[in-house]
């Protein structure tokens, strides 16, 4: 699918969808406590989806009313078929981890993009608990051989994933030893399992750990069921908050301020460029103002990378971005992308492994190749709407998190053309 976007001014109000990375830990949860929990406000897009029929295969019911999920949980089986976990990686590497408490076999296998994203450093842990599993070299697919979780210590990087540490933290209260796990290099993306810690709380599950979170404590305990609210999305609201920035007026609601969510930092980086931002109980109003080359740290939050990166592409001076190598390991190598669609709509880069620097210009209309990536989707359809006569190809990728971002673009005023529509 293509998608052309003219020059255009936005303004409006606009809801932030609920955050995937709380909707699939409350599905996680509800599935390890046996009864009926309540998944309200859930998000509903590719990723989300790819959990429930995972879960769907191992015994766990999961029924649509109205603006909610039921969930009851507790009662795993051996699938008959291959778990196949689409694009979510956090979908492969929560369940590979689960797997370990379903008896028989469990054969994960992932879409052609998390097919090339690592998942041996979680594998290697579950064997040190005693698991029983292996995975493709570094790759999916991944094997599980489940029953009784030993439980014990295991070691594992803290620097290629924080979904490794989650994965973890959601099978050890299970262990009939109890668990402890140790980070053996400092935690990146620390805000994402602060979520996890939030969601097995809400589900009645006590985790010990270190304030520099590099060991974790967790005692044999009960998942309890629960009516679990999911909160909007800071991700996808940054693509609608920096919208605002570049283009008009935008008013985005749905949004905590007090929201753990590692992408809240938006925010701060919004108002270190010089842009206009209110904060209220529960939206964000965010105004057109001339914004300044910014110097960041992205490692807690890898995924504003790319939103960064088109609001400095248009700020004065040169911005430059640190700790971004592991967006190399998202859908695409999220660095070269930007770099390639950056390049093309006339705005110098440079590119090091681990630091983008983007000097602030005009940008020009071009094609851009989403990549099959989402962020990178949302991120250069922002600069069409200043440079105009820019197309996305591969457009329908932004399914995976945020299924009404093209609609929601032309309600507040972008001109927006899908295809022969």
């Amino acid at each position: 699918m293509k998608v052309s976007i003219s020059k255009s001014e936005v303004k409006g109000k606009v809801k932030a969808p609920s955050s995937k990375s709380y909707t699939i830990r409350g599905l996680m949860c509800a599935a390890l406590a046996k009864g009926e929990s309540e998944i309200i406000h859930p998000l509903s897009s590719d990723d989300t989806e790819a959990a429930i029929n995972v879960l769907s295969k191992v015994g766990i019911g999961v029924h649509q009313k109205g603006d909610s999920w039921q969930v009851t949980g507790g009662n795993f089986h051996e699938p008959d078929t291959e778990l196949f976990c689409g694009e979510s990686a956090a979908t492969l590497r929560f369940m590979t981890a689960i797997c370990s408490l379903i008896p028989g076999k469990c054969r994960l296998t992932a879409g052609s993009s998390l097919s090339r994203r690592p998942v041996k450093p979680l594998v290697q842990a579950l064997r040190q608990l005693g698991v029983n599993c292996s995975s493709h070299g570094e790759l999916p697919p991944v094997i599980v051989e489940g029953g009784k979780l030993k439980g014990g210590v295991a070691e594992l990087p803290g620097s290629i994933s924080s979904q490794f540490v989650s994965a973890l933290l959601f099978i050890a209260p299970f262990a009939e030893e109890g668990m402890t796990i140790k980070l053996t290099t400092p935690l990146e993306s620390k805000p994402y399992v602060l979520m996890t810690l939030d969601c097995l709380e809400r589900f009645w599950i006590t985790v010990g750990f270190s304030e520099e979170l590099d060991q974790f404590e967790v005692l044999k305990q009960t998942y309890k069921p629960v009516k679990y609210n999911v909160e909007g999305d800071w991700s996808s609201a940054s693509y609608l908050l920096a919208m605002g920035a570049l283009s008009g007026e935008v008013e985005v609601e749905n949004l905590n301020p007090e929201s753990l969510q590692a992408d809240k930092m938006i925010l701060n980086l919004l108002r270190d460029m010089g842009a206009w931002v209110k904060v209220n109980k529960d939206s964000v109003t965010v105004r057109k103002s001339g914004l300044e080359a910014i110097q960041a740290d992205l490692s807690d939050c890898i995924d504003l990378l790319p939103t960064m990166a088109v609001l400095a592409a248009v700020a004065n001076g040169v911005s430059e971005f640190v700790g971004v190598e592991r967006a190399r390991l998202k859908e695409s190598n999220r660095v070269s992308a930007l770099r390639d669609g950056l390049e093309r709509m006339g705005i110098k880069v440079g590119e090091e492994t681990n630091r983008l620097t983007i000097t602030g210009s005009k940008p020009k209309g071009s094609v851009i190749d989403s990549q099959g990536d989402h962020r990178i989707a949302m991120a250069f359809s922002l600069l069409g709407l200043i440079a105009g006569e820019t197309t996305i190809n591969n457009a329908e990728c932004i399914a995976k998190t945020f299924p009404q971002f093209w609609d929601i673009l032309r309600s507040i005023g972008g001109e927006v053309k899908i295809d022969g529509q």
